[in-house]
């Protein structure tokens, strides 16, 4: 069995979520030795389980769960926290949060938990794990947002892929409106700066997205092109549509440059209330692309894989990452070997297209590289 180590934030609320994991053994023995107090928002940690419960009939058994032996019975939800995060301090494998917490009647949707809920781990009588927010530390009922609820993974990780790369095919480039000019004859250009574009229509809209060609992507596996990258530059606003228009650059992310090409703009959503679970296909890829193509990439860091929608995958799978084995020589023999491939952490994908898919690294136990695989956890 392939163990792999969560650990992001967030999939308390995600264990929150579940309330309840089928399959846990029977409730814990109690112990004369009361629970301790732990700094955060852990209070205190379950006693030490000193005879091991029978599986409950019928039910799956506790080993099925990952739970953690230091599990604490207690959790105040903290300010900054995430499902990842909360689900951490209770499950070895965090992305099982949606087990414990699903079922459980307290909670009408698991992923609207706030800063001060106190949440609580108990067994039920067919001995299942199961949280349940049992009070909050405010004895006065708070209407909040729904965007104060804690989300499943940090969203300052994935806001930053709203100014990052676009995959576009040859034809969108080809095809797409570039810049001419600039009014004041300048060879670079930033927020303010008019300038002259070819090829703008009024059914693009006014507002568009300048953005330059960047890398190739290619599938390593099967050589496939996939598109290109559209590195953003900034945004602009059509003042006048002819032959020849004109236009002023409203945002600016980076030096705008004669033959920057614009794009409709990109108005995806992104949400961060995902369901994390494992694809239902044995789907392996491999990662092709880092966002600011940093060497090694670690925790929070969005990448790009070789596989989209059309081999299945959708936002909230779970996969596990593996460094690709080293190649070596055997002293003995003198041939060329390949080592096995050893876990490296894991990503949740945010966002698929039909060829890639886009993905935050959760957890990293080691350095991630472009090229190491992507597969279901097992």
């Amino acid at each position: 069995m392939h163990k792999y180590n969560v650990g992001s934030r967030g999939f308390l609320a995600l264990l929150v979520s579940t309330a309840l994991l089928p399959a846990c053994a029977g409730p814990a023995p109690k112990t004369d030795t009361g629970p301790e107090k732990a700094s955060g928002g852990v209070e205190a940690r379950a006693p030490a389980r000193t005879v091991e419960p029978e599986k409950p009939a019928g039910g799956i058994g506790r080993d099925d769960i990952p739970l953690r032996d230091d599990a604490p019975l207690r959790y105040v939800v903290k300010k900054g926290d995430t499902l990842w995060d909360i689900a951490e301090h209770f499950l070895r494998d965090p992305w099982y949060w949606p087990e414990l917490w699903y079922a459980n009647p307290d909670i009408e949707n698991p992923h609207l938990i706030y800063p001060g809920d106190v949440l609580e781990l108990v067994w039920t009588e067919d001995g299942r794990p199961q949280l349940r927010r049992v009070e909050r530390l405010s004895p006065k009922v708070r209407e909040l947002p729904l965007d104060a609820a804690v989300p499943t993974i940090p969203i300052e990780a994935i806001r930053q892929f709203l100014q990052g790369p676009r995959l576009v095919t040859e034809e969108e480039l080809a095809e797409a409106p570039y810049v001419v000019q600039f009014l004041d004859e300048h060879l670079i250009g930033g927020s303010g700066n008019r300038l002259y574009v070819r090829r703008a229509e009024p059914s693009d809209g006014r507002r568009l997205s300048m953005v330059r060609p960047g890398d190739t992507y290619v599938d390593p596996e099967t050589g496939e092109f996939l598109g290109y990258e559209a590195i953003p530059i900034g945004r602009l606003e059509i003042q006048e549509f002819g032959d020849i228009s004109t236009g002023r650059i409203t945002r600016s992310y980076r030096e705008a440059l004669v033959g920057d090409r614009l794009l409709p703009l990109d108005e995806t959503v992104l949400t961060t209330d995902f369901q994390p679970h494992a694809p239902d296909e044995d789907i392996e890829g491999v990662i092709i692309s880092v966002y600011d193509g940093v060497g090694e990439i670690g925790q929070y860091q969005i990448v790009t894989l070789n596989r989209g929608a059309r081999q299945g995958l959708a936002p909230g799978h779970v996969l596990d990452v593996d460094k690709r084995g080293r190649k070596t020589r055997d002293p003995v023999t003198g041939e060329r070997l390949t080592l096995p491939p050893v876990e490296a952490g894991t990503l949740l994908v945010f966002k698929t297209e039909e060829r890639v898919s886009f993905g935050l690294i959760m957890h990293a136990t080691r350095a991630i590289n472009i090229g190491d695989i992507v597969r279901p956890p097992e």
